[in-house]
């Protein structure tokens, strides 16, 4: 089957994650993905060099695409860029603010020229209000928007582990495109879409900001316990290891009382009737549950979960993560050689298509030059010669054998 996206020409002016992420998901939809990257190469490369000296961030978010290294601000790559967008469907960019535009490439002006292009113009906080020039990073708007506040212990707030403000940015990107791309097959037009980071964390704080807007009272930071949900979250059993419960309404609650519990009298408590109650009496209920688990190994307390279809999880480390039978995974090949990572999401039936490598910087900038019109002057020095990836494994997994995505 042919992959959805596969006569698609994306051109992509990113760097570090939000929009390498979007442009990512693209591709491994089938449409080609042109990264254009500086001279010096998209800083996300350098972010870290555990991959066999290659970024976990770039290899992760790379595969693929092609490369070219390019100044914008210079005339030949000024007309390299334009020649590349002309035959473009979609066009996305993530410059600090202003900057796309004042190089000559501003979304409205580009959408002007060419009828049928899409534009996404990715940003820290979107192209209108008083931040609208602000630097944008992840651990800054996870604080700006308050996400950092109601994550952490009861004593110190704390940053969620993974970058997921860039994350729900760029994936809020890659909907809006498609999207677009829907739009324009119906009208023929392209569109613009602009997508920002505070934007994306905002819209994920809806529910403590109503519950803040409604009540006075903003969630507390619980570690591992849900703020509005009672019993959620991790209890001690009897040999120390903790398992995460979560009862989501009164059947399951009945169904944990008296099967996991085995304390048929406290359905009847009216401290714990309702979800509401049972918040406002966690404390109360932790003591319950608690006197309970630690009577028991933690393998009995997951047999009755089971058995009762009570959901359940285990506080897993990355260690865990790596050695986990349900973890998929996919070989990518990499400038270092080939690595095993988590294979993407969305499984598409019939297809398996093997993941595209990562390029080297500007790879492909030679032949993307002869391919859209080059750029430089004719006695441009050639590149020099590429290394070869080494078959050699970039890193090791500990974890499952790989499985295609």
């Amino acid at each position: 089957m042919t992959r959805p996206l596969g006569n698609l020409l994306v051109v992509s002016l990113e760097q570090a994650v939000a929009a390498p992420l979007c442009s990512a998901r693209l591709a491994d939809a089938g449409a080609r993905v042109v990264k254009v990257e500086r001279p010096e190469g998209d800083f996300a490369r350098r972010y870290d060099g555990v991959v066999g000296g290659e970024s976990a961030y770039f290899v992760w978010l790379n595969r693929g695409k092609e490369s070219a290294a390019v100044d914008i601000k210079t005339p030949e790559g000024s007309r390299f860029l334009h020649g590349l967008i002309s035959k473009a469907d979609v066009f996305i960019q993530n410059l600090a603010p202003g900057s796309a535009a004042r190089a000559g490439f501003g979304s409205a002006d580009l959408r002007a020229k060419y009828e049928r292009l899409i534009t996404c113009d990715i940003t820290g906080y979107g192209d209108e209000g008083p931040a609208k020039h602000m630097k944008a990073y992840d651990l800054l708007i996870q604080c700006e928007t308050g996400l950092a506040a109601i994550t952490g212990s009861p004593s110190e707030a704390g940053r969620v582990g993974v970058s997921v403000a860039d994350i729900a940015c760029g994936m809020n990107a890659y909907a809006g495109v498609l999207e677009a791309l829907a739009l324009r097959s119906a009208t023929g037009v392209g569109s613009g879409i602009s997508v920002s980071l505070f934007d994306a964390i905002a819209e994920w704080m809806t529910v403590p900001l109503l519950q803040y807007e409604c009540t006075g009272e903003a969630p507390e930071r619980v570690g591992l316990n849900h703020p509005s949900i009672a019993p959620y979250g991790a209890y001690p059993t009897g040999g120390g290891e903790r398992v995460v419960i979560a009862i989501q309404n009164d059947r399951e609650w009945i169904r944990f009382c008296e099967q996991v519990l085995g304390l048929h009298g406290l359905v009847a408590d009216e401290r714990f009737r309702t979800n509401p109650l049972r918040c406002s009496n966690k404390g109360a209920l932790d003591q319950v549950i608690v006197a309970c688990f630690e009577r028991l190994s933690r393998s009995v307390v997951v047999d009755r979960l089971r058995n009762a279809r009570i959901a359940y999880a285990s506080v897993n480390s990355v260690q865990d993560l790596a050695e986990h039978p349900q973890l998929r995974r996919v070989q990518v090949q990499t400038p270092a050689g080939p690595v095993e990572m988590p294979a993407a999401a969305v499984r598409r039936t019939g297809v398996s298509a093997p993941a595209g490598r990562v390029p080297f910087l500007n790879e492909h900038g030679p032949a993307l030059k002869a391919e859209f019109g080059r750029s430089g002057a004719a006695d441009e020095e050639p590149l020099p010669d590429l290394p070869t990836a080494s078959d050699a494994p970039a890193c090791s997994p500990a974890g499952a054998a790989r499985q295609g995505s």
